[in-house]
């Protein structure tokens, strides 16, 4: 019995629809199964005390984190983040303080006066934000977490490095992450306004930096009640080592050199009195950029004794106050074997969070991860639990009632 062209046709046809249908269940497989081996709980070290009372008021901590199952990668998270994170609409009342040197700096206020939870502005908390390398209070993270802490009904204000957020630069002085004489004048002056009102600090990636390096300069009269850093770099040498790989330097380090280099630009005419400008402009990278401006500017001998100022892993044991860090595995900013997890360890106050992914200041989780992400829902738990249960988180991290 012999086919006719159609039957072939027809046969042929079928073969093909069911290896496709094979082919495309064996990459859903493969697809659910990498993705399976890429969700896991975040690693938690911290004191037993600590963990336990963590463990209670923040239950994203004992979720799986799932990252967007199309952006695993550290950098592509990292990068998606930045390009398609939803900006929350904002109106900030700004507010300009001067510094004993002649600068000034710049405050952007939620105040949040609508408040049902804390009607009376003087014992509403504030949450002090401190961006990023270059950041300032429009950024996306920034966004999404003042919208965050106003749900709960709290203030908030951003405090915008000097020449920065479209501000002019008054004197011949920026900022540097081991500098941390601008935060105190701001925590001073928020903890003027409101005395009677705890004061929560959140720190993002050099913002972190420069949180932990208060905490652990003023200890026990920091003027704040706690704070959460996310993405911050621990070790700076091994952070700018991280950074120099090519596709983060391509990805990254160039980009934030070109922006540091159009801020120096930008107040050429009151920087040049200190640095030499066009030695500056012409760093290829962070580092150098370091070297030639942040370095003498702030008075360390090279960028190298900067960076030993500047890291602040080593920090930790002053800190009074609970801290929570949040970080990435496979963050391009922060390698993973700078993370101090057996400090961490020792320390009661402090909580170091790790997920397996999530890149630098991204976390991304869900299909479409414009809004809300892991991020996001961490800090709305962690600023809720230790504000509104101080004496049990300060009992947990074995401090005085403050």
């Amino acid at each position: 019995m012999s086919l006719s062209l159609l039957d072939l046709w027809t046969v042929h046809w079928e073969l093909v629809s069911r290896v496709d249908t094979v082919l495309l269940c064996s990459l859903t497989a493969a697809f659910y199964y990498l993705w399976g081996r890429k969700s896991q709980r975040p690693l938690v070290v911290c004191g037993d005390k600590f963990g336990d009372f963590l463990q209670e008021r923040c239950p994203a901590l004992s979720e799986i984190f799932r990252p967007t199952p199309w952006c695993w990668g550290g950098r592509l998270q990292t990068v998606l983040c930045f390009l398609i994170k939803s900006r929350p609409h904002v109106e900030y009342r700004n507010e300009r303080i001067r510094t004993a040197d002649g600068g000034q700096i710049s405050l952007d206020w939620e105040d949040n006066d609508g408040s049902a939870a804390y009607p009376q502005a003087s014992t509403r908390p504030t949450v002090l934000i401190l961006p990023g390398l270059t950041g300032n209070s429009r950024q996306s993270y920034v966004l999404h977490a003042v919208r965050q802490a106003a749900a709960h009904g709290y203030r908030c204000v951003v405090f915008n490095n000097r020449g920065f957020g479209g501000e002019e630069l008054l004197t011949p002085l920026t900022f540097c992450a081991a500098n941390t004489s601008d935060l105190e004048l701001v925590i001073q002056h928020v903890k003027s306004l409101y005395p009677q009102a705890p004061v929560f600090g959140l720190g993002v990636s050099l913002g972190g930096m420069l949180l932990l390096n208060y905490l652990g300069r003023k200890g026990g009269q920091s003027g704040l009640v706690a704070g959460l850093t996310v993405s911050v770099p621990w070790d700076a040498f091994k952070s700018a080592q991280s950074m120099e790989a090519v596709l983060n330097w391509l990805l990254f380090n160039k980009q934030l050199t070109r922006g540091l280099c159009a801020a120096v630009r930008r107040h050429r005419k009151v920087l040049e009195k200190v640095v030499d400008i066009d030695h500056v402009l012409k760093a290829r990278s962070i580092r150098e950029f370091d070297e030639r401006f942040t370095a003498p500017l702030f008075g360390y001998a090279s960028c190298a004794d900067y960076y030993r100022h500047a890291s602040p892993d080593w920090k930790l044991p002053q800190t009074a106050v609970p801290v929570m860090c949040l970080n990435a595995a496979d963050d391009p900013f922060s390698p993973q074997h700078a993370f101090p997890l057996s400090l961490a360890k020792e320390l009661p106050n402090v909580a170091l969070v790790v997920t397996s992914h999530g890149g630098h200041i991204a976390f991304l989780e869900g299909l479409f991860p414009r809004a809300v992400g892991y991020m996001e829902r961490l800090f709305s738990q962690f600023v809720r639990a230790v504000l509104e249960h101080p004496l049990d988180v300060r009992k947990a991290c074995g401090l005085a009632p403050s």
